[in-house]
């Protein structure tokens, strides 16, 4: 076997492995989404949908909901930050991230009391910010987990690049997660209505499972499926150390 024909086996394992993640992810997400849209009222990843109904909240006056959504929003941030430094700290990051992830939902579940319910919505809406961070990218290529207004748009441009001449493919693989979260979805409504608040349960089950799935991925695998951490010496930082430099001889 040749080292070309190698690598590109390699390759293909790689990315094989990074859509089956990737498309998992997304139906955990789907699932969360519909069970806490079921249960709340309003959404738990789509964060684009609570901007939009926050502004509506607003405009009529209702500045409570406006307070709850644009709570939520922040959250969602909290939410991505903290798993991007969990899986930063972690050897088996996506182990890690999708066992919080997990671990939160269930906490979560235990909420039923009706003065904790805010504090259920909130949670999460935490884990769902959180498992963005557990895969970043495929080969090279942005995937989103928990929304799919950017898969479908990279989809939609990757079509027109294909009509005018561009041959390449990779973009097909956007439908992935889109395909993930319809199904989630679905899976997590009838869920809902089946088994009402205890869908949640379930889905931390889900979660559970995919994370010690996720322990049969060798380590240096996971790693690649994560952005790099930049160092304090990047190229940004250095492009700007000679301005200064400049700048004091010029005083």
């Amino acid at each position: 076997m040749t080292r070309s024909r190698r690598r590109r086996i390699i390759r293909t394992r790689r990315t094989l492995t990074g859509l089956a993640l990737v498309g998992s992810i997304s139906f955990l997400a789907g699932m969360t989404d519909a069970t806490g849209l079921l249960l709340t009222g309003d959404f738990v990843s789509f964060m684009t949908g609570n901007t939009t109904r926050a502004a509506l909240a607003l405009s009529e006056g209702n500045l409570y909901h406006a307070a709850v959504l644009i709570s939520a929003i922040v959250v969602f941030v909290l939410g991505n930050a903290a798993g991007v430094v969990i899986s930063h700290v972690s050897e088996r990051r996506i182990f890690v991230v999708l066992g919080c992830v997990g671990l939160v939902l269930a906490l979560a579940s235990m909420m039923t009391v009706q003065n904790m319910l805010f504090a259920r919505f909130y949670m999460i809406v935490f884990s769902m910010g959180m498992v963005n961070a557990a895969v970043e990218h495929i080969e090279g290529l942005p995937i989103g987990l928990t929304y799919v207004t950017g898969a479908l748009s990279r989809f939609g441009r990757g079509i027109g690049r294909w009509i005018i001449g561009d041959r390449r493919v990779e973009w097909t693989i956007q439908i992935v997660p889109w395909g993930g979260m319809v199904l989630g979805a679905i899976a997590g409504a009838v869920l809902t209505r089946l088994t009402g608040a205890h869908a949640l349960w379930l889905v931390s089950l889900f979660a559970m499972l995919l994370a010690l799935a996720a322990m049969l991925i060798p380590r240096p695998l996971q790693r690649r499926f994560n952005q790099k951490v930049a160092p304090s010496g990047s190229a940004i930082t250095r492009e700007i150390k000679p301005s200064h430099s400049c700048y004091r001889r010029i005083g």
